[in-house]
This record gives C-alpha cells, sequence and structure tokens, in this order.
C-alpha cells in the first residue's frame, strides 16, 4: 500500500504542468523546426549510398546498388591513412586544447585584477568568432615560404622552412592554431568550475600552510575534476571530427598524406569528382561511427559523473 502511494506521489511530482510550461514549448518551436529541416530532413539523402544515383532520376528512381560503394569505399587505397589522419589530428585537438584550457583557467585565476583578468579572458576568447576562411588566409600568408615568420627566422640567422609543404609541420600548424583559436571558449568551462569551489577549503588550505601552488593542485585542479572528466567523455562524440572548415582552407596537395581528412575525402568524391554515392557512403560510415561514439561517450558520463540528457 505503502509502496503504490509512493509511485503515485512520484507520478504526481512528474506531471508536467501544461499552463505553466507551454510557453517554454512554445519557444523552442521555432527551433525544432529548423532542426527539422536542416538537420533531420537531409537525412533522406543518405539513401544514395545504396544507389547508383542519377540525378536526372532523382532518389525515387535511381537504380538500387546495395553495398557495393561501402565495398568500394573499403577498396580505395588512402582510406586507411584518411581515417588515420581525421582520428589523429581530433585526438589531438582534443587533447592539447583541453589542457591549454585548463593551464590558462588556473593562471587567469590567480591574476587578481578583475580589470586585467577580463581583458585577457576576453581578448584570447575573440578568436573563436572567426571564420577559418579569414584564419586560414591569415596563417597561410604567415606561413608562407616569404611570409611574415619565414623572415623573423632568415633576420635570426636561421634557414627558411616550408610550413606549408612539409607533412611533419603541416600536423602541428594544424592541432596548434586549432588549439589558439578554440583554448579561450574552454577556458570560460573552467572558469566557472573554480568559481563553484568551496572557498573554505582554500582557507582550510592556507591555515595547514599550503602556498598557491599547493592550493592550486590540493584543491583548485581536484575541484574541477568532475568538470575536466565530464568535458573529455562528453568530448569523445567528436572523435571523427577534425575540422573541415580549418583543413579546407589550410591544407594543398603537398601535404595530402598528413592532412586528409574524412569530410575533405568526401568534399572531393561528392562535389569535385561527382561520385555521389560513394561520398554518401564514406559520410554515411563516418555517421555511424560518430553515433556510437557519442551514445559510449554519454553512458561514460552517466556512469562516472553522473551526467544525464534527460
Amino acid at each position: 500500500m505503502m509502496k503504490a502511494q509512493r509511485a503515485a506521489s512520484v507520478r504526481r511530482k512528474k506531471k508536467i504542468n501544461w499552463k505553466l510550461e507551454s510557453p517554454l514549448h512554445i519557444m523552442m518551436l521555432p527551433s525544432v523546426i529548423l532542426l527539422a529541416i536542416f538537420c533531420y530532413y537531409p537525412m533522406y539523402g543518405n539513401v544514395m549510398a545504396f544507389q547508383n544515383f542519377n540525378p536526372g532520376l532523382g532518389f525515387t528512381h535511381s537504380p538500387w546498388a546495395g553495398l557495393k560503394y561501402f565495398r568500394t569505399l573499403f577498396a580505395l587505397p588512402d582510406i586507411g591513412q584518411v581515417f588515420f589522419n581525421t582520428v589523429f589530428l581530433a585526438s589531438s585537438k582534443l587533447i592539447c586544447g583541453t589542457i591549454c584550457s585548463i593551464v590558462l583557467a588556473l593562471l587567469l585565476n590567480e591574476v587578481r585584477s578583475s580589470l586585467y583578468r577580463r581583458t585577457i579572458q576576453t581578448v584570447v576568447y575573440m578568436p573563436y568568432f572567426l571564420s577559418w576562411v579569414i584564419l586560414g588566409s591569415i596563417f597561410t600568408s604567415m606561413l608562407d615560404s616569404d611570409g611574415l615568420v619565414n623572415q623573423v627566422i632568415m633576420m635570426l640567422g636561421g634557414e627558411p622552412i616550408f610550413f606549408l609543404g612539409d607533412n611533419g609541420w603541416f600536423r602541428f600548424i594544424l592541432v596548434a592554431t586549432d588549439v589558439w583559436k578554440g583554448m579561450g571558449f574552454g577556458t570560460v568551462v573552467y572558469l566557472a568550475a573554480i568559481t563553484g569551489i568551496d572557498p573554505t577549503l582554500y582557507e582550510a588550505a592556507v591555515m595547514d600552510g599550503a602556498g598557491r601552488m599547493k592550493q592550486t593542485w590540493h584543491v583548485t585542479l581536484p575541484g574541477m575534476m568532475p568538470i575536466i572528466a565530464l568535458t573529455a567523455m562528453l568530448n569523445l562524440g567528436n572523435l571523427m571530427n577534425a575540422g573541415f572548415d580549418q583543413v579546407f582552407n589550410m591544407y594543398n596537395t603537398l601535404v595530402m598524406e598528413s592532412a586528409d581528412i574524412i569530410d575533405t575525402l568526401v568534399y572531393r568524391l561528392g562535389m569535385v569528382s561527382a561520385k555521389f554515392s560513394l561520398a554518401t557512403a564514406v559520410g554515411l560510415l563516418k555517421s555511424v561511427i560518430s553515433m556510437v561514439l557519442i551514445a559510449t561517450s554519454y553512458i561514460l558520463a552517466y556512469k562516472f559523473a553522473d551526467y544525464r540528457v534527460f
């Protein structure tokens, strides 16, 4: 009897108050409609991966091909290198970006002048809003054979470096510039985590004779750890996204071995070579892998950080 009463009480608590919440649902409706039009409706085009797609015949009349283009996909000579580049670049950006954002947040937390801290935070946050079309042109000009960086190197007596034509250097450039662009955004999250740490923990650390470094190591970092773990697990879903905008605006034929990723391969197959079915098959495979990674990341986030979407 008591169990039934508790269950009924829980159901009453969970019952949605539509009169109170309907304005919120109405406000959300335009976003849901845009999401359906631009994200879910285009998914119908994935049927091309299983057809000998002919634009003149359309989706409904193009002949069925089954798994033909998936077999072709795995037979591509450079498909292994493309997947390796994608995972390597994406994981390098995630790891380096997380570490740099944490370090910057810790350094900003030590700045006592609020005006100086806000100014620095604004400056490092601004690149996040710049397009890779703009930044790609800037970095290409700076790192060119006769660009600003090489001119400084030669002024110091060194030899010019072919940054944009060397596979080893180009991977480093992609990771470094991506970290520079997104570091300020990540810092906001970790600064918010720091402000949520109980101040009495610092007072207790001072009473025990801990200096600023020990306070950071034994109080600040442990207090940030739940957020660090949560963001790391949720970022697992981006392991197949190496940054098409950045790579497309900066790479060239000399560095295809180290810079060609899944998204650029899809672009070349679909938009340049007009192999629509094969390009769709590559994109669909990437989407399936990303879906598995996202599901895994949410399971890990729920298990270890008690994070849930619903």
